[in-house]
């Protein structure tokens, strides 16, 4: 298992460019992230859990909303697709994506279906609970046809298509073959960051990017990533072509169909938040993808924007200019360790 030959300067900033000009769809559970902040002194006296008094609060895309934002803060085109209730907050939901530069009309309002949020209660920089407001039952119906037809207008002139399951229940069985059946022909790179429930259904991906807690789960068993002869199994009984498997601190691993596989550590400087990572890695390694990134390249552009994001609180957008500034600072350490002898 060897590391990837590190991207020139010259090589990311090409990419970088590449991906404005990329036409990317994002599929999947939409959802919001709100934040309250306050402070806690003291216990309620109606049960024992602290009293927090907010004193902030905000909102932020999430689920496949996230991944189609951090699309689009690299300045690729990127089109949207799932559902949103007829709700506050499926309303405001609308607004940031407004608000990101992201085209809506590919998000279908399923009436009687709230939105999906997540709300967390933070005091003195700490998660004091999380509150999920959802249905998670698979789409079905008029919702489900009115979005397989929305996707397939999205995806008429795409370059890249992008699965976000969360389990909400937005990829139901029929969209998901039918999304991946058109990527097919279109001859576009498919990358799904899976969920337990539908784990097996994406056979024919080209990345399948679960993380290992997710795919041990989903094989029932652990998985010695270390065995170069047991992988490719892996990849032959989910079927797809490629495999990363984020693993947190210790970075990523790529396995791939030709027999090869890659490990690409961590470079995160300071971990503050994990919420929204994988979101993250998502975004960078298809929008590279479609800018002619080989899958190598891809996952070390990857790689750098979860090192920044990780550094962010809640769920954030990685820019082009800060993997650029994590490329700098990783190449500026590796020629002062060459130049004291260490490498």
């Amino acid at each position: 298992m060897t590391h990837p030959p590190p991207l020139s300067r010259d090589r990311l900033l090409l990419l970088i460019d590449r991906m404005k000009s990329s036409r990317v769809v994002v599929i999947g559970d939409i959802m919001i992230d709100r934040y309250l902040y306050g402070d806690t002194d003291r216990l309620s006296p109606e049960a024992p859990v602290p009293v927090v008094t907010v004193r902030d609060r905000s909102a932020k895309l999430g689920g496949a909303a996230n991944v189609a934002a951090n699309v689009a803060s690299m300045g690729a085109s990127c089109l949207l697709v799932g559902t949103v209730g007829d709700d506050a907050d499926g309303a405001a939901i609308r607004q940031e994506l407004v608000v990101a530069r992201l085209d809506g009309r590919h998000v279908v309002t399923a009436a009687g279906r709230p939105t999906t949020s997540k709300t967390r209660i933070i005091a003195r920089s700490q998660q004091i609970v999380r509150i999920d407001d959802e249905v998670d039952a698979l789409l079905d119906g008029p919702d489900l046809e009115r979005v397989m037809r929305s996707a397939g207008d999205a995806l008429a002139d795409a370059d890249a298509l992008l699965l976000e399951d969360y389990n909400k229940g937005a990829l139901a069985p029929a969209l998901i073959a039918e999304v991946m059946a058109l990527a097919r022909r279109r001859g576009i790179p498919v990358v799904v960051d899976p969920k337990f429930r539908q784990f097996f259904a994406y056979a024919g991906a080209t990345v399948f990017k679960p993380n290992r807690r997710e795919l041990e789960s989903a094989l029932g068993a652990s998985v010695d990533l270390q065995n170069r002869n047991a992988l490719p199994e892996v990849l032959v009984r989910l079927k797809v072509d490629n495999l990363l498997v984020t693993l947190g601190a210790d970075g990523m691993l790529l396995v791939m169909k030709d027999g090869g596989s890659l490990r690409i550590p961590s470079i995160a400087r300071e971990v503050y938040d994990v919420s929204g990572a994988g979101d993250t890695v998502t975004a960078w390694l298809g929008t590279a993808l479609a800018a002619g990134a080989s899958l190598s390249e891809a996952a070390q552009l990857a790689n750098y924007a979860a090192g920044v994001e990780v550094g962010k609180p809640g769920v954030a957008t990685v820019s082009p200019e800060e993997v650029l500034a994590v490329h700098e600072e990783r190449f500026d350490q590796i020629g002062r360790l060459r130049r004291g002898g260490v490498i």
